[in-house]
């Protein structure tokens, strides 16, 4: 090569910094993605198993109208109902299609951040405020869309389900069947807008603070560990956050999915007749069931998930 050559020569390490501290290497959004997938499949099914009860009773209460037709006068009343009339277990009504769909919906976010957090860092391995929002939202985005409508809209139709006199549903295959036989597959994609602003900003506020306060703690060093205790603690936080960021969208999003949900031409219209008819308080029904009910779930999961991704990281190259 010549000396002009040499002159005009651009080097590709110029324009992707990323290089240089990769090898060369495109940045490892697919390895990371695949880790994220499984460890997060099964982070789903242990957290699932532990959080239910709490989430059945936020979708009763949610459910719950004023007038006549109000059942519940608050958490500690549902539990009792529920038990006295169907015995403990009554509690994990709808469990098997809960843990079915988180599974998938767990898989499905933690991959996606993963993926998304892999092309998205800098030079350092860091993410921006940006950078954690959006990789936070398309996590959110990617489970609403793959496995969380599906999954809750058939969970609030079961629970909806057994507050009738007679219910139809005989488990987990007769109740979709009997779904998807009156109202087609579209029978279980209801709600699927409410559910992706509730999804996305969910995980765009949890992911976001979670790393926020992570990086605090690490300070200078990015390499430092954070206690899997105070994960979890992180985890809490960030979870609380995200409840009273968007608990009117839950609302919304319960009753756009509820064997009613006719009675709403679509997403603004439900919001309009619940603010006409209960008044801006019923948009925070649930809000201590389901607080009570994230901080658990988010701190689990974000230690369950942070330990096998440590695992995965050590065996998995």
């Amino acid at each position: 090569m010549d000396r002009q050559s040499l002159a005009s020569f651009v080097s590709p390490y110029k324009c992707r910094p990323w290089m240089t501290s990769t090898g060369a290497a495109a940045p490892s959004g697919g390895g990371k993605g695949l880790k994220g997938i499984v460890a997060g499949g099964i982070t789903g099914g242990i957290e699932i198993c532990i959080t239910y009860p709490t989430e059945y009773v936020k979708t009763q209460l949610q459910l719950d109208e004023k007038g006549a037709n109000k059942r519940y006068n608050g958490i500690a009343d549902c539990v009792k109902k529920t038990v006295q009339q169907k015995g403990f277990f009554g509690l994990y009504r709808g469990l098997s299609v809960l843990l079915y769909g988180s599974i998938p919906k767990s898989a499905a976010r933690f991959g996606a951040f993963e993926y998304l957090r892999g092309h998205a860092v800098d030079a350092n391995g860091q993410l921006s405020t940006a950078g954690k929002l959006l990789c936070g939202l398309g996590a959110g985005v990617c489970e609403a869309i793959l496995a969380v409508t599906p999954m809750e809209t058939i969970k609030v139709k079961f629970i909806n389900d057994q507050r009738s006199a007679n219910p139809k549903f005989k488990g987990f295959a007769h109740g979709v069947g009997q779904i998807v036989k009156a109202e087609g597959i579209s029978g279980v994609y209801k709600g699927l807008t409410p559910t992706i602003l509730k999804q996305g900003s969910n995980q765009a506020i949890r992911f976001f603070v979670l790393e926020s306060l992570k990086d605090l703690y690490k300070g200078d060093d990015h390499n430092k560990p954070v206690p899997k205790l105070l994960v979890g603690a992180f985890g809490a936080v960030a979870g609380a956050a995200s409840v009273f960021g968007n608990t009117p969208l839950d609302v919304v999003k319960t009753r756009m999915q509820g064997l009613e949900a006719s009675k709403y031409k679509n997403t603004a219209d439900c919001a309009m007749k619940i603010l006409k008819n209960e008044g801006v308080g019923a948009f925070y029904k649930g809000t201590v069931p389901r607080l009570g009910r994230v901080c658990l779930d988010v701190a689990i999961t974000f230690m369950i998930y942070d330990s096998f991704m440590d695992l995965f990281n050590t065996v998995w190259k």
